[in-house]
């Protein structure tokens, strides 16, 4: 079933979103199917990040509609947030928790079980971390953590806003891994669009809150 063909995953009509007078999002209209990747590209302050954060219910829209699997935003945000896993610009994780602690309490805001939480460490390379407290496991580390958190409760959308910040090659390949395993949809804002090449997925450019190709 080709992309146009399946249900829409995302759904955006005329989508604004201001800060102060500033419009971030202006007027912006896009629609993903289900199991489509988008690779959003644009430079600082076009807006992508600003996306992201509307759908991850993160931010409110100020005009417009948006929509997360037929769940309308922000009205039905509480239905849609068991199907996101979003990695945010910078990683959200609690410093005085341990990585399993992080892992542990996300897991119990899902009803997932610890066992999750246990293979989730594994396959992002922190098992032997686990006890370790966020605050000192370095960046790429707590990168690797915010993308077990992002997957830990196998949603179908994954919103990932540069998801190879801090990241070496090792890290890298992970993620990689990580996206070439994944069956849903995924939303990636970067500024290395090519890195994201080999997923197949579809390239949309922001320019100052529209989409311009």
């Amino acid at each position: 079933m080709s992309s146009s063909e399946r249900p829409a995953a995302v759904v955006c009509e005329g989508l604004v979103r201001r800060f102060g007078e500033r419009p971030a999002l202006d007027g912006v209209s896009l629609s993903v199917a289900s199991g489509e990747t988008l690779v959003l590209t644009g430079g600082n302050g076009a807006g992508k990040t600003t996306l992201l954060r509307v759908l991850a219910t993160v931010l409110r829209p100020h005009a417009g509609t948006v929509s997360v699997s037929g769940h309308e935003l922000p009205g039905r945000a509480r239905d849609a947030r068991p199907l996101i896993g979003y990695v945010g610009h910078e990683p959200l994780v609690y410093p005085s928790l341990t990585a399993c602690e992080n892992l542990e309490l996300y897991a119990e805001l899902y009803a997932v079980g610890p066992a999750r939480c246990d293979e989730m460490l594994a396959t992002v390379g922190l098992e032997r971390r686990g006890g370790d407290r966020a605050a000192d496991l370095s960046r790429g580390m707590r990168q690797r953590l915010s993308l077990a958190r992002a997957w830990l409760h196998r949603p179908p959308l994954l919103l990932l806003d540069e998801p190879t910040a801090g990241l070496d090659s090792d890290g890298s390949e992970l993620l990689r891994g990580m996206l070439d395993q994944h069956r849903g949809t995924a939303l990636i804002a970067t500024h290395e669009p090519e890195w994201f090449a080999a997923t197949g997925g579809r390239e949309l450019r922001l320019e100052a809150g529209r989409v311009v190709a």
